[in-house]
């Protein structure tokens, strides 16, 4: 019978994979709950180099060499793994062979996926079958998705009561003293989410009707497209990720489950820390706007934003914007990805800007009360990125117990309650509070 390991790492010789490798090697040791580790993907002899890449130490880790065109290697590769990290994109070509694997073996998943149509499409189609094989499946354990969720949960906790959140803006700004540059993968997954973005409008009109929280005061009006916030220094606008349909799932979910998801082989004490923590998190709307010092870069982030809307619309525009990226791209994406010097030079602020009543007994027209908080790190697309999903994993194989049976989840509502803040907090991705103001007649 094949060994088991604690998690295997498959994508580990792609551009994310091997950052994770390196990250997830600080971690394996006999007295961590990482305390055997493979790492698979299509070649051997790249998996060798990602490992070369990745220590110097080179040491000894199995190889598995799987291949989401070969479906009987992924389940091959799941029935080996108790926890599975995913980074193989796009998503929505290579990720539902590997979902289907694991929650067939009932063995757990976590990936690095930003693709909202694949985190929806999985959760419909395979949610029933993973709560009952006992496989817990979740996406976007990576700088999409989890700074936005924990950064506003760490604003919403804030708001003490009498006071109530009525709206959380964020405005990411990422910075480099070299150009920023992103990797192809992602540039590919947004091509064709854009080309294929009735399919996510026809998966919600198929699909149940998810609860909506009740939120006190009026909706944010609809704001310029291009938006100076004095308080930041910043140029904004708004961001197209996955961010903010990953935050309304998990606010529908607590909508659905007040006091969170209950473990399977729940700790006492965690049980009553899960429900003293969600009694804190009260619903707000909520966007994200990514910022720049640099009106320019605002700017040429739309002009990005309408040549792919533009052109992915149509086969021979998006085989332009493949085959040229840097171009289209205004130089923001190129095949080869970024340099290991543009990604250890890379950091990011995300703002989080909150408006509430500082009575919700009195809730006027207008916010009266303002919170402003911050999360702040290195590179995000790989640093980040890695951090996120190896702190996640490694909860997930610790409080196993104190997790949902099985199912699929997003970050925030199984995570939440964890130490995963801490965990952040501890490997260099920091929350900060910085203001709390009365806004009276300001706005």
């Amino acid at each position: 019978m094949a060994e088991v390991y604690d998690i295997v790492i498959f994508g580990a010789s792609g551009f994310t994979g091997k950052y994770v490798v390196r990250e997830a090697l600080k971690f394996l040791s006999p007295n961590s709950p990482l305390k055997s580790l493979a790492l698979a993907g299509r070649s051997s002899s790249k998996l060798v180099e990602t490992l070369k890449w990745a220590s110097s130490s080179h040491p000894t880790i199995p190889l598995i060499v799987a291949d989401t065109s070969d479906p009987l290697s992924i389940r091959r590769m799941a029935s080996q793994a108790k926890l599975v990290l995913n980074c193989v994109g796009p998503f929505r070509f290579h990720g539902e062979p590997v979902v289907a694997a694991c929650v067939e073996a009932g063995c757990d998943y976590l990936d690095v996926c930003g693709e909202p149509e694949f985190m929806e499409r999985m959760e419909a189609f395979y949610h029933d079958k993973a709560v009952e094989m006992g496989s817990l499946v979740v996406s976007g354990c990576a700088f999409v998705s989890v700074p936005a969720e924990f950064g506003l949960m760490f604003n919403l906790k804030q708001w003490v009561s009498p006071a109530v959140p009525n709206q959380v803006q964020a405005y990411l700004c990422e910075e480099s003293d070299k150009c920023i540059v992103g990797n192809f993968a992602t540039f590919e997954s947004a091509v064709y989410g854009v080309a294929n973005a009735h399919d996510l409008t026809k998966l919600r009109r198929s699909s149940r009707k998810r609860a909506r929280p009740s939120i006190p005061g009026c909706a944010p009006r609809k704001g310029p497209i291009i938006e100076y916030q004095k308080r930041f220094g910043v140029w904004a606008m708004k961001r197209p990720s996955a961010d903010s349909t990953v935050v309304r799932r998990t606010l529908s979910m607590h909508k659905d489950n007040p006091g969170g998801l209950q473990g399977i082989n729940e700790d006492p004490k965690q049980a009553r820390k899960r429900i003293a923590f969600w009694s804190q998190i009260k619903p707000a709307h909520f966007g994200v706007k990514i910022a720049s010092k640099n009106i320019v870069d605002s700017l040429s982030g739309i002009a990005l934003g309408l040549s792919i809307r533009v052109l992915g619309r149509f086969a021979i525009g998006r085989w332009l914007l493949l085959n040229f990226p840097y171009v289209f791209s205004l130089g923001r994406f190129r095949k080869n990805g970024p340099t290991d010097d543009e990604i250890a030079s890379a950091s990011f602020k995300m703002w989080f800007l909150g408006r509430g009543f500082s009575d919700a007994n009195n809730v006027s027209e207008e916010p009266d009360k303002e919170i402003i908080t911050r999360v702040m790190g290195s590179d995000g697309g790989y640093v980040t990125t890695s951090i996120i999903l190896i702190q996640c994993a490694l909860i997930v194989l610790k409080q196993r117990g104190d997790l949902p049976k099985g199912g699929i989840f997003t970050p925030g509502i199984v995570f939440g309650p964890t130490e995963l803040q801490d965990r952040l907090h501890q490997n260099g991705i920091s929350f900060d509070v910085i203001s709390k103001t009365c806004i009276y007649n300001q706005i």
